[in-house]
């Protein structure tokens, strides 16, 4: 207790203030023992007619220590009773840094996880540093060859990532960090022996501080964090270097997340780039066409395929397969995959569509496949302007022609599906399209498509063969098309499976005068 006079002259105290007063006694007079902040409120107090006035308690520190006072009349003047309250605001200063944390980790973590871009996410993660632990930040990405990616960033500037070609040991503790191991403590780190590259340009003065820790990913580094503080008084706190460690854990396992996804994403592309259907045009005079939609919209492949394979010039036949494998998605793709692979390695002896699906045959019952596949084989030739072919089915259905004057026709072609039974049989028809005549191959998912006005009723082959006599004269392109367009049309919002069309169509336009009579086009990118 502080006992003041109507001046604010410090006139008598209890012995619990003693101690504390004795460390002012240099301060000069009684007056000036008394901290400003209790002379201005026993000042103000003065002024008021009433000695306890409603409002906050006056407060303030006395050396090292936080009181809040709380007056009372004395003879003479205000005794002033002081409670320590050092140890409630210093847990309350730490509620609130943990808050804040907290916080900060959520945000951090949902910002961080917005991303599967490696880039992306080492910007989003070196700005959140900068904002929320140093003033500056860089993140350095595990090194590729001789040069490391390295993205900084200054507090309220934009994110500048760049690839340098630098030397990890010139920064305390960035070589153990990019390995994975535990970080060394900021005060071990001399900021002024960093190298140029990690001070970011516009980084006002001399660095007054800096920490290096790891972005630990899933098993392996995924690269390292490097905070700078401008003022020498800024030093990391011990608390600071742990949150930073755990930013640096939630960054990293951002980082490891987006890196995985990048590589499986290059992967499947390349993978899926030989699964996809080709891009079919004109080949030897004779026009080719195709459209492919998988069973989920959000595929690209799946069991149904197609292919077609040129001949060395135009006297020689083209080889085409249209395929379904039994099931769909990304295992019934697998096995396409493998029989497109044995079809491509057993041209040699596409003019023999028995022997082909026999080895085929043989090749599937051989694998660890269980599924099985129906095929149309077919070996095109254009004769002056007659396009001849030798169709071949195995367990699939006919392919259909249509004639110039609206006939639709199926190919007698029939035979027993592949990868299923020990031995085939198959009988292959011959056919021969006029100018403007075509031939479609086409799935099961087409006639298949389960939808109509009550949602149960199967497209059908009548339905599609009323839509090839509509489409009688159209280009092949145009024929597919409106093919897989009423499908759509009738499945409306309804599932359904893979479905597959290609047309083979023999042109309207004769062939170039003196030119061989089995030419015709240039091939195409047909793989």
């Amino acid at each position: 207790m502080l006992v003041l006079d109507a001046s604010g002259t410090l006139v008598d105290l209890n012995p619990p203030a003693r101690p504390m007063m004795t460390d002012r006694r240099d301060s000069g007079t009684a007056r000036d023992m008394v901290p400003s902040w209790l002379a201005d409120a026993h000042l103000r107090l003065t002024d008021e007619t009433c000695v306890t006035p409603e409002g906050p308690p006056a407060a303030g520190e006395i050396g090292d220590r936080f009181f809040e006072a709380y007056p009372s009349p004395a003879d003479g003047g205000v005794a002033w009773w002081l409670v320590d309250g050092t140890g409630r605001r210093r847990a309350e200063a730490s509620l609130r840094r943990a808050r804040r944390q907290a916080e900060v980790r959520a945000m951090v973590f949902s910002t961080l996880l917005s991303s599967l871009n490696v880039p992306r996410c080492a910007e989003v993660a070196a700005r959140l540093a900068a904002e929320h632990l140093a003033d500056a930040a860089l993140i350095v990405l595990p090194p590729v060859g001789r040069r490391c990616t390295v993205t900084h960033a200054l507090r309220g500037e934009p994110v500048v990532p760049t690839s340098l070609q630098l030397d990890p040991r010139g920064v305390p503790g960035l070589v153990e960090a990019l390995q994975g191991f535990p970080p060394v403590p900021a005060r071990w780190i001399d900021p002024a022996a960093l190298p140029e590259w990690a001070v970011p340009a516009g980084f006002g003065g001399p660095v007054g501080s800096a920490l290096v820790t790891s972005l630990p990913g899933h098993g392996v580094s995924a690269g390292a964090l490097i905070l700078l503080r401008s003022s020498p008084e800024g030093t990391f706190t011990q608390d600071e270097e742990a949150f930073a460690r755990l930013f640096a854990a939630r960054a990293g396992a951002a980082l490891s997340a987006a890196h995985l996804y990048s590589e499986q994403s290059a992967i499947t592309t390349t993978l899926m780039r030989d699964l996809l259907p080709p891009t079919l045009e004109s080949i030897h005079g004779v026009e080719y066409a195709g459209r492919y939609r998988a069973a989920s919209d959000h595929e690209r492949i799946g069991g149904d395929f197609y292919d077609v394979h040129p001949g060395c010039d135009a006297s020689r036949e083209t080889f085409v397969v249209l395929g379904d494998v039994a099931g769909k998605g990304l295992e019934a793709a697998v096995l396409t995959g493998k029989i497109r692979n044995t079809l491509h390695a057993l041209l040699p002896l596409a003019s023999d569509h028995e022997q082909v699906l026999t080895l085929l045959n043989g090749a599937l019952l051989s694998s660890h496949h269980t599924r099985f596949a129906t095929l149309v084989l077919a070996s095109v030739r254009r004769e002056a302007r007659q396009v001849r072919l030798r169709l071949t089915s195995a367990g699939h259905m006919p392919p259909l022609i249509v004639r110039a004057d609206g006939r639709v026709e199926e190919a007698a072609t029939h035979g027993t599906l592949v990868g299923a039974l020990p031995s085939l049989t198959v009988q292959s028809a011959e056919e021969v399209l006029a100018p403007g005549e075509t031939c479609l191959l086409y799935t099961d998912g087409i006639t298949e498509a389960r939808g109509g006005p009550l949602g149960d009723e199967l497209f059908g082959e009548d339905r599609l063969r009323q839509a090839l006599v509509e489409c009688a004269g159209m280009p092949g392109e145009a024929i597919v098309e409106r093919v897989q367009m009423l499908a759509a049309q009738w499945l409306r919002s309804g599932g359904h499976d893979d479905m597959a069309t290609l047309a083979i169509s023999a042109p309207r336009t004769a062939p170039p005068v003196g030119a061989h009579p089995s030419a015709g086009g240039h091939p195409g990118r047909t793989d």
